[in-house]
């Protein structure tokens, strides 16, 4: 029931034929009044949420003193995974080059972030895989940057295990980190596959299985958006999903089983 309608109800209870168009008018104002506030709050929160991202991305990145040339293209390749507009796009240029300043606060940043996504768990673990997949770029990830991302994840709740399962899905998914490498050697991105779904080597199929579809399921785009994801970030969901399922496959194909 839209405002303009309450309005013009409670008008015509209070003033008969005239209230009802007065109500009404009043009640449309109100409903302009509120609707470019929700936007101007959508566009703060989005806002806020780019400059967090990347601000942090650009200090993970100089973590270890140098950006590579990998780790600047995944970036760019995260604007178009967000759907990032010209604008956007020179936002979140501009954040990265403050995080990757000497005087950058990055906890201030990561709280900043934390303030954002309260209450939006999903949000949160999908922050620290943009994280992972901007400094695994390059094949490799740095311990300078991963003791930053276990930074970045205790300060937000997390754990470092939960750095290492996204680190383990990386590799597995992609070979060792850049996307679309085949570097990896299969053993190693093996044993990254069963970290990744969170079991060991010995467990059965049906448990393989079972961490499967657990991890998928509380992974599905559709359900992290019911639980508060923004729709900017389906895409990021999305990749997740396709990573899990990589490292499904890989198991499967090494154990002979469907």
């Amino acid at each position: 029931m839209t405002l303009t309608f309450i309005g013009a109800i409670i008008g015509l209870i209070a003033g008969g034929p005239i209230g009802l168009f007065v109500g009404g008018f009043i009640g449309y104002l109100a409903g302009e009044a509120l609707r470019r506030t929700m936007i101007g709050g959508l566009r703060v929160a989005q806002t806020e949420l780019i400059e967090s991202v990347f601000a942090v991305m650009g200090a993970v990145c100089k973590a270890d003193s140098v950006v590579t040339r990998d780790e600047i293209k995944t970036v760019e390749q995260i604007f178009g995974m967000l759907r990032l507009t010209d604008e956007q796009r020179r936002l979140a240029k501009s954040a990265f080059n403050e995080g990757k300043q000497p005087h950058f606060d990055l906890d201030a940043a990561v709280d900043r972030f934390a303030t954002i996504s309260r209450g939006r768990a999903p949000l949160v673990q999908l922050f620290l895989q943009l994280q992972c997949m901007a400094v695994a770029a390059d094949g490799q990830v740095h311990p300078a940057e991963h003791a930053m991302l276990v930074r970045v994840a205790v300060r937000l709740g997390l754990a470092e295990g939960d750095v290492a399962q996204l680190e383990s899905l990386l590799r597995a998914a992609t070979g060792g980190g850049a996307r679309g490498s085949t570097g990896k050697p299969p053993k190693d991105r093996l044993a990254d596959a069963y970290v990744a779904l969170g079991v060991t080597p010995d467990a059965t199929p049906a448990v393989i299985k079972r961490a499967y579809r657990r991890l998928m399921s509380k992974n599905h785009p559709d359900k992290l958006a019911a639980r508060g994801l923004p729709e900017s970030m389906r895409a990021v969901a999305e990749e997740r999903s396709r990573e899990i399922n990589a490292a499904y496959d890989l198991i499967k194909s090494s154990r002979g089983f469907v």
